[in-house]
């Protein structure tokens, strides 16, 4: 993608070339640009490795909400480079499954046919510092034109839990909710690469994390959350 951006920005400086063949860059104007400061993204999660004796159901979402600096490069305002601050909640839906975070000297994930659940989910929430290389076809009004990032961004775990609607349990009884919290069996930190495409407000993205989900030794081996959403920017 970085050398796709390298080709579009060729094209645009020809086109935009004074006589002298130079393109005057003091003479652009950046001071009213939206230059996604702020944005908000939802989209599908899943989860890469995961074993098949895990029963994953149903759309599973991501929402992260981000607030970012950015910084034109001087020599060239359509890259930048921005960082910022922002959360990031993840919610995992399962079917025929309960899991066990409590007590316990390693997660469980156990098929369960016997309790009949409306929704059972695992919640975790982040706080992140996320990294963009951007460039922007519009330097001037990013609200209007082509644009793309490539990033990285470093998440701390706030909160891990899990979240049960019971239809119906096995002493008969209904209607309820319970709820188990445990952070211990997950990486407190996550490395993720992230990526945008998109033109104007809007944009898609994808996220990959980069570590394992679990704590080596206390969980299913080998699984990577990503997802793929829609970015709403330029506030």
């Amino acid at each position: 993608m970085l050398s796709l951006a390298i080709c579009v920005n060729a094209v645009l400086a020809q086109d935009t070339k004074p006589a002298s063949g130079k393109k005057d860059w003091s003479k652009v104007n950046l001071g009213n640009r939206a230059a996604d400061h702020f944005m908000i993204s939802f989209g599908y999660l899943g989860w890469a490795g995961r074993p098949d004796t895990i029963n994953t159901k149903g759309f599973s979402r991501t929402f992260n909400a981000a607030l970012l600096f950015d910084f034109p490069f001087k020599t060239n305002p359509h890259l930048s480079a921005a960082i910022g601050l922002g959360v990031g909640t993840d919610n995992m839906f399962f079917e025929h499954t309960t899991i066990n975070l409590i007590n316990r000297q390693q997660i469980q994930f156990n098929a369960d046919t016997a309790n009949k659940y409306k929704k059972y989910k695992l919640a975790t929430g982040y706080i992140e510092a996320p990294v963009e290389l951007r460039f922007a076809s519009n330097p001037e009004n990013m609200n209007t034109g082509f644009k793309f990032a490539l990033g990285v961004k470093v998440g701390a775990l706030l909160d891990a839990h899990t979240k049960a609607k019971v239809d119906l349990d096995t002493d008969g009884f209904g209607g309820y909710v319970t709820k188990d919290k445990d952070k211990k069996f997950f990486n407190g930190t996550r490395f993720s690469g992230t990526a945008r495409i998109g033109y104007g407000h809007f944009s898609v993205f994808g996220t990959y994390q980069i570590n394992n989900f679990f704590k080596d030794g206390v969980g299913p081996a080998g699984i990577h959350p990503y997802s793929i959403g829609l970015t709403l920017s330029g506030l």
